[in-house]
């Protein structure tokens, strides 16, 4: 599928790209960022490196001990820089690890966040997948080792899996190669706009959503137009201080002309239905 190429002037003006330089990440040589999520021991590094190959770069996030690995491929004349996020089973800021993962999704908001799960232990995995989705809706779902699933007599329904969470799920086996060109077509179509996305969201209690509706709109009224008022009224009501400092200090305001920049191709929209 061809893609539009952006203009390297639009990528470095937008105010995401300079929080990316923040966090070390420079973007200088490539058109798209996509961020690479998921548990330990699903084989997300060796997504990574498949992906990659030997155009890859490792260091430390900036006053983190927390190792950072980044890498680069081009697929139909766009260049893609692929981040590979500490492996970690939450975004609730409990470690560095699960602070790093999560600041960048939504800090640095890359135009795509791959997850991989395990195939064999979709329900342990989904935990994370949900609350990547409560942050972003451009999502992919990498269900890796599918061939340890089949060994096991497992069968995994990925047409049913993207209708539930309302995003693409792509079957794969990472060491093998199969399914990675299926997995980075599927993350171009949902950057461009060709596969919409309508992300599950998890249904909070009575109480919890009754607060939530009181602080939406105040968020929202701090940031006009953020796509993450709701995930954020829920950090606040937990505690978060992290966001409740990027909040304050503008630093989300900064970064949401991004959103209004992203293209989106006008035609072959493929829609996905989620529960909400």
């Amino acid at each position: 599928m061809p893609l539009r190429k952006p203009s390297a002037a639009a990528c470095h003006s937008c105010p995401a790209h300079a929080q990316m330089a923040k966090m070390g990440i420079q973007l200088e040589n490539f058109d798209r960022v996509v961020a690479l999520a998921g548990n330990p021991n699903t084989g997300k590094s060796t997504v990574f490196n498949a992906l990659t190959g030997l155009k890859q770069h490792t260091g430390n996030w900036p006053g983190k001990t927390v190792s950072r690995a980044e890498g680069g491929f081009i697929l139909n004349g766009v260049r893609y820089k692929l981040v590979d996020l500490p492996g970690t089973y939450s975004l609730l800021s409990a470690s560095d690890d699960e602070e790093v993962a999560r600041d960048f999704i939504l800090f640095g908001q890359p135009d795509c966040t791959i997850v991989v799960v395990d195939a064999t232990s979709l329900e342990r995995n989904l935990n994370l997948v949900l609350q990547v989705l409560e942050i972003t809706d451009h999502v992919v779902v990498c269900v890796n080792m599918m061939d340890d699933a089949r060994r096991k007599g497992m069968q995994v329904d990925l047409r049913k899996l993207s209708r539930r969470l309302g995003v693409p799920a792509v079957g794969t086996v990472a060491r093998t190669g199969e399914g990675l060109s299926e997995l980075m077509s599927t993350v171009a179509g949902v950057i461009e706009g060709a596969i919409r996305t309508n992300p599950r969201r998890i249904q909070p209690s009575q109480e919890v959503a009754a607060a939530v509706a009181t602080l939406t709109p105040l968020i929202e009224g701090i940031v006009p137009g953020t796509p993450n008022a709701r995930w954020i009224a829920m950090r606040l009501l937990d505690g978060d201080d992290r966001v409740r400092r990027a909040l304050l200090s503008g630093e989300l305001a900064q970064l949401l002309s991004r959103q209004s920049a992203r293209s989106r191709r006008p035609s072959r929209k493929i829609a996905l239905e989620g529960a909400q």
